[in-house]
């Protein structure tokens, strides 16, 4: 199976990554440097129809599919992963959410402004105390009559603080367990009373990405803004999170090319005894295990798309191409730091962030833990590949 990139997706990957060049790249040392969000950009991915892929035309989408969306993430995440995650966070969380399990008046109200760059999409599922185990949150909706009343906070919510539309899993049966979430859209242009976004500052990398903690105390919902069925917010949990996870292993895969990329350049100017060091063959042997790791999981990203762009089952090529993408990434970024040896644990080149930005891949949107059950659990016929 070979994924040869059609003219669309030529003309999609070459105008991502003209914008990337000209739009993000000027800006990535001072951003990276002062923790800074440019909130203009996604508007202008917007402006160029950069946030509409697998969303359809009637509701402000391009009208292209997953192929596409992964070549446009792709080369943006090379130049800058840490819009990999507000790109995906707008299309394959709220958007694609909210077209597939709202309301009418809940597509035309929300997902226009999502694919147009207006809004900033996230979505909110872990709590201090429950991260991979989904079914142990304890925020609290309740059903007030006319409206939902939340409880609770939320921990390491990415865009939390910048978020115009939220989706918020929150238990509405709390005996219930797993089968007692449900899913709520927070438009946080309508409601902010009762609720607090607070950033966080201190993380490893990933520092122009917002990541947030929210709090929630008696903040009204309209009850209108319930996503999908009354407590059964985790099948939609599961379903968004497979599609997001995409997300994650482009930019995974993505990271592990810019590494590659640059430990190439970097071996052919940098001399040594006379000579430029990918001469050497301890070199070669590095730069030859970068390449068939990032070839194999790039070949994996675009597998799990043209599943999804088929619609055909592909949880655990999902699972497969962000645990293999995550490896490929931290293993190419530890293994640049040390071809450009002083260099690389010198802010004077883009190691130091690529590490940071790499560690990030293992824990986001399901641990690498998780992801191996998954793989596994389907393999071995305990569940269904969906």
């Amino acid at each position: 199976m070979y994924f040869a990139y059609t003219e669309d997706m030529e003309m999609i990957a070459e105008m991502a990554r003209d914008f990337a060049k000209k739009e993000i790249a000027p800006w990535i040392e001072q951003d990276e440097e002062n923790h800074h969000y440019r909130r203009e950009i996604l508007s202008q991915l917007g402006e160029l129809g950069l946030l509409g892929f697998s969303i359809p035309e009637e509701y402000g989408g391009n009208g292209l599919g997953w192929m596409e969306g992964v070549a446009a993430l792709y080369e943006i995440s090379k130049v800058h992963t840490s819009w990999r995650l507000s790109i995906s966070g707008n299309v394959w969380g709220p958007a694609m959410t909210i077209l597939h399990h709202g309301t009418e008046e809940q597509k035309q109200k929300y997902i226009p402004g999502l694919c147009s760059g207006e809004y900033v999409g996230s979505f909110a599922i872990t709590e201090a105390n429950s991260g991979s185990d989904v079914g142990s949150m304890k925020m609290t909706a309740k059903d007030c009559g006319d409206h939902w009343l939340l409880n609770g906070s939320k921990m390491w919510i990415s865009g939390g603080h910048t978020a115009d539309i939220m989706l918020i899993f929150a238990k509405t049966d709390p005996a219930a367990g797993a089968k007692g979430i449900s899913c709520f859209i927070v438009d946080f242009n309508e409601t902010t009373e009762g609720v607090e976004r607070i950033p966080i500052h201190k993380k490893v990398g990933m520092w122009p990405a917002p990541t947030s903690e929210i709090v929630f105390e008696d903040a009204k919902i309209p009850k209108a803004n319930l996503l999908g069925v009354e407590n059964k917010g985790f099948q939609l949990c599961m379903w968004m999170l497979n599609n997001t996870r995409m997300g994650c292993a482009t930019g995974a895969a993505a990271l592990s090319a810019a590494c590659l990329e640059g430990s190439i350049q970097y071996a052919n100017e940098r001399t040594q005894f006379g000579q430029q060091i990918g001469k050497f063959q301890m070199i070669q042997q590095q730069i030859a295990e970068m390449k068939l790791e990032d070839d194999a999981a790039k070949f994996l990203v675009f597998r799990a798309a043209w599943l999804k762009e088929n619609g055909l089952p592909s949880q655990q090529e999902t699972s497969m191409a962000k645990v293999f993408a995550c490896n490929a990434a931290v293993h190419g970024a530890n293994v640049a730091m040390k071809i450009y040896g002083s260099y690389g644990y010198s802010d004077e080149y883009p190691c130091g962030r690529w590490l940071r930005d790499a560690k990030q891949f293992e824990t986001l949107e399901g641990t690498s833990n998780i992801h191996m059950g998954i793989i596994a659990g389907i393999e071995l016929g305990y569940q269904q590949n969906r």
